[in-house]
């Protein structure tokens, strides 16, 4: 398993400061950015609520941004939130060979799912994304029900 890094920590900021503005909009805080030899090729933040889009999670936001491209095997996705299994899909789906994770507490999501599939996963348990995701989910649980359709166990 691989250690984190200070370059995983200052991407990880940026995706948190995806969800912040995520969660200033309205938003379920979930931010994400993706990463190839440490340029940002894309950030995304989940925009289900600001755009009406059921789909448009943190992580798939992000890949949305990036692109069609044939070297996500390269790429690192940095995420606040472990991802729901549509994320986790879609991680999968375009090879994306490592994902930084800043919690899990919140929602437990698909880690081992990932690793079961050979994607290398750094699980951080940063402090900052498990406070504003745990506010969010008591200011607004009508929203985080309907983001995670009612399903914690995905």
């Amino acid at each position: 398993m691989t250690s984190m890094t200070e370059s995983d920590i200052h991407f990880l900021r940026l995706a948190y400061q995806e969800a912040l503005d995520g969660y200033n909009e309205g938003g379920a805080p979930i931010g994400a950015v993706m990463v190839k030899q440490g340029q940002v090729i894309a950030q995304g933040r989940n925009k289900r609520v600001q755009e009406g889009d059921p789909v448009m999670h943190g992580e798939t936001d992000c890949l949305r941004a990036a692109g069609v491209r044939d070297d996500y095997d390269q790429i690192d996705l940095y995420t606040t939130l472990s991802p729901c299994m549509m994320c986790t899909g879609a991680i999968l789906h375009f090879g994306v060979g490592r994902v930084v994770v800043g919690e899990d507490q919140n929602f437990a999501g698909n880690i081992d799912f990932l690793r079961q599939h050979g994607v290398e996963v750094v699980l951080v348990d940063d402090p900052q994304c498990k406070a504003l995701m745990a506010k969010f989910i008591r200011e607004r649980p009508d929203i985080w029900n309907e983001d995670i359709a009612g399903n914690e166990e995905v």
